[in-house]
C-alpha cells in the first residue's frame, strides 16, 4: 500500500500506446452465448498454443514502442489530473501506475482526537488481463483503540494497538493503464469487509480476433465450507450484467486428501482463470459459464526447489505465466548454483516439458550483482519464453536462458506491498488499448465495430 506523496502529476501525462497483439476467443466458442457447450481444456490448451505464432509475428512490428510493462508499485498521488496515468519503462525497468486520490472517493481521515485511526491505505495491483485491463484493489485499514496520555505531555496521545480492530474495507478497480480510465466495482453483498475473498482475477471476451474485449469477468474462487463436502464456491463480476454472482457446489477436481493454498495472483489463460497454489498445482474455470467445470493440473515433478513451511514463501521461487501463448511454470532452487527452470505445458493440459535450465550463479553479471541474496522469480516475458527476470534483493536481472547470458538489469524502490505474492506484475499493451473502453452493463461496444457493421446494422433497421 502507498500513501499520497507530496508530488503532483501532471494531467496530461499520458504514454503513448504500444504496438502489440492480442488474444482471441477460441474458435467455435461464442462469448455472447452462454448455452454453448464449453470447450474442453485439451482445445483450449491446444488452441492458445496454435495462435501464439500470429501474436509474435504482430509483435515484430512493435520495436519502436513497449509492447508489455512490468508494473512494481500502484501510487495514490495527490493529483488533480481527471484520471490515472501509467509511468512507463522497457522491461526490465519498472512501470508504475498512478492513481489520482479524489478518483478513489474514500472515506474522510477519521477526526483528530477519536478512537479511530487510519493504521493504512492504499492500492495493490491484484491481476492484469490478457489484453492489458488491469484489476486493482483499494484497502482501508483503520483501528478502533484506546488514547493512552503520556505523563508530561497534556496534547500528545499514544496508541494502544493491542486492541486494534483489523478489518479493512476493499473496493476493486478495474483500470484501462493506458487511457487512465477506471471503474469501481460494486460492493460484494453491499459490504466492504471481503477480506476473505482477496484473490481475485479478470479474464475478458471478444468476439473478434485482435480486437477491444466485449465483456470481462472478475472472480475469486474458495471452498465451499458451508456445504460440509468436497466443493468450491465462485464469487464472479460480470460486465454485461453489473452485478455479482455466488455460484455454489462446483465440485472439487482436486484429488482426495489435498487443499488448495492459492498464493500466486490468478493467471488469464486459454479462455479461463488459474488460481494457483505454488507447492502442488492450479485450479482453473471459465467465469463466463452458467456452471464452471473446474480442472486440475499437478505442477511438474522434478522440482528443484526446496520445500518450506510457509507456502507464501515458496512463492517467491515459483511462478506460473503466460509466454508466447502458452502456459509456463518457471522455478528457481534457493542453492547454489541457483538453478533456473522453465517447463511449458503441454496442449492436452496435462503434463509439463522442460524448455530452459540454467545455472544463475554461473552467468556472466559485471557489475550488474552487487548482493548475495537469494535470486527469486520475478516476471515471465509474457513475448519471449526465453526470457525470464529474476529479482535479487531490489535489482531486477533479464535473463536469455536460450544463450544463458543477462541481458540488462534496474533497480527497483523496493519489494513493494505484495512482495509474497510477487511485487512484479506483467501487463501485455496492445495497440489499441489506449483508445478502447472499458465494458459495462448496458453500453453498446460502438468504437469496436467496423464500418460494415455499421452499415448492415442500418440496412436492416430499413428493412424492418
Amino acid at each position: 500500500m502507498s500513501s499520497i506523496p507530496s508530488h503532483q502529476i501532471p494531467a496530461s501525462e499520458n504514454p503513448t500506446p504500444p504496438a502489440v497483439a492480442t488474444s482471441q476467443s477460441p474458435p467455435g466458442t461464442s462469448p455472447s452465448d452462454p448455452s454453448a457447450p464449453p470447450m474442453p481444456l485439451r482445445r483450449l490448451v491446444g488452441f492458445s498454443a496454435a495462435v501464439s505464432g500470429r501474436l509474435r509475428r504482430g509483435l515484430s512490428t512493435a520495436a519502436a514502442h513497449h509492447p508489455w510493462a512490468m508494473i512494481h508499485h500502484t501510487e495514490l498521488v495527490d493529483s488533480p489530473a481527471p484520471r490515472a496515468s501509467l509511468q512507463l519503462a522497457a522491461p526490465p525497468c519498472a512501470s508504475h501506475v498512478l492513481v489520482p486520490a479524489h478518483l478513489v472517493d474514500a472515506p474522510p481521515l477519521p477526526a483528530p482526537g477519536s478512537d479511530t485511526v487510519r493504521l493504512g491505505y492504499g492500492f495493490m495491483l491484484r491481476a492484469a488481463s490478457a489484453d492489458g485491463l488491469l484489476l486493482l484493489r483499494f484497502l482501508d485499514l483503520r483501528g478502533t483503540v484506546p488514547f493512552v496520555t503520556r505523563h508530561g505531555f497534556d496534547t500528545a496521545r499514544a496508541l494502544a494497538l493491542a486492541g486494534a480492530h483489523m478489518e479493512p474495507d476493499i473496493t476493486l478497480f478495474v483500470l484501462n493503464p493506458l487511457s487512465g480510465k477506471m471503474v469501481r466495482l460494486p460492493d460484494i453483498d453491499g459490504t466492504t469487509k471481503t477480506l476473505r475473498c482477496s484473490v481475485f482475477g479478470i479474464l475478458t471476451q471478444s468476439e473478434r480476433p485482435h480486437r477491444p474485449p466485449d465483456r470481462y469477468a472478475v472472480a475469486v474462487l474458495n471452498k465451499d465450507d458451508d456445504s460440509g463436502r468436497r466443493m468450491f464456491v465462485m464469487r464472479r463480476f460480470l460486465s454485461e450484467t453489473g452485478k455479482w454472482e455466488k455460484v455454489v457446489a462446483l465440485p472439487s477436481p482436486l484429488p482426495l486428501g489435498h487443499q488448495m493454498e492459492i498464493n500466486q495472483e490468478p493467471v488469464a489463460f486459454a479462455g479461463r482463470l488459474w488460481w494457483v497454489d505454488v507447492s502442488w498445482g492450479a485450479i482453473s474455470a471459465d467465469p463466463f459459464s452458467d456452471r464452471p467445470d473446474l480442472s486440475f493440473v499437478e505442477l511438474p515433478r522434478e522440482s528443484v526447489t526446496e520445500p518450506m513451511e510457509s507456502t507464501l514463501g515458496l512463492s517467491r521461487y515459483r511462478r506460473i505465466g503466460v509466454s508466447e501463448g502458452r502456459l509456463r511454470y518457471a522455478e528457481v532452487s534457493q542453492q547454489e548454483p541457483f538453478l533456473l527452470s522453465s517447463f511449458v505445458l503441454d496442449d492436452g493440459g496435462n503434463g509439463w516439458t522442460l524448455e530452459h535450465q540454467v545455472a544463475l550463479s554461473r552467468l556472466w553479471v559485471g557489475e550488474c550483482l552487487p548482493c548475495q541474496e537469494i535470486p527469486r522469480i520475478g516476471v515471465i516475458d509474457p513475448l519471449n519464453a526465453s526470457v525470464m527476470h529474476v529479482t535479487i534483493g531490489n535489482l531486477v536481472l533479464a535473463v536469455d536462458m536460450d544463450k544463458e547470458k543477462a541481458l540488462g538489469c534496474s533497480i527497483t524502490s523496493g519489494d513493494g506491498p505484495d512482495r509474497l505474492f510477487g511485487f512484479l506484475k506483467p501487463c501485455v499493451l496492445p495497440p489499441w488499448l489506449g483508445s478502447c473502453r472499458i465494458p459495462s452493463a448496458g453500453k453498446d461496444n460502438a468504437r469496436s465495430k467496423t464500418l460494415s457493421d455499421i452499415l448492415v446494422r442500418v440496412d436492416k433497421d430499413r428493412t424492418n
